[in-house]
């Protein structure tokens, strides 16, 4: 395997069925990425090209408790929504998310009236929480690894913590 990729052949695929966006939200949603990072043999990092349509944002607004992310816009213009500020995007800029409380939560849109397309890449550290301050809740992911030659095993929910079960629920 080569640690090296070029941009330009990079296949594009909308986001899996798990994440397929809502009709009700395709106005506002809608994104083609690429996964980097496996091509290359990353094993501490993810990296994917994102591709944006104008008008449209990838993911909803949310902060890492975890995970730092780092966008590198390549071409097109838009917004980074970050806490309550707003930040205009233009290619070539470089953008740190940190991780943290809702203060820290994000979202870049393509505000420009041509493709907008960013590298993104991040830490992978597990486990991790994801809150969406719009829709007040929150995911988690937890990953352990598999024995020899097994997939790792990944644990996933999302939820809100109103939902949350009394500890003794069950037992």
């Amino acid at each position: 395997m080569t640690p090296i990729i070029n941009i330009a052949d990079v296949p594009l695929t909308p986001l899996p069925a798990t994440h397929a966006v809502p009709a009700h939200l395709a106005e506002r949603f809608e994104v083609l990425t690429g996964e980097l990072g496996g091509a290359i043999g990353s094993r501490k990092l993810g990296y994917n090209l994102t591709v944006l349509k104008p008008g449209k944002r990838a993911f909803p607004r949310h902060n890492h408790w975890v995970n730092e992310e780092m966008f590198v816009i390549l071409e097109g213009t838009g917004e980074l929504l970050l806490g309550a500020e707003v930040h205009p995007l233009r290619a070539g800029d470089v953008v740190a998310c940190l991780p943290g409380g809702r203060e820290t939560a994000h979202q870049i849109v393509n505000t420009g009236g041509v493709e907008m397309r960013y590298l993104a890449v991040s830490t992978m550290e597990f486990p991790e929480v994801v809150e969406y301050p719009d829709s007040d809740k929150f995911g988690l992911r937890a990953e352990r690894p598999g024995a020899e030659n097994d997939e790792n095993r990944v644990l996933r929910f999302r939820g809100r913590e109103a939902q949350s079960l009394n500890y003794w629920d069950g037992e």
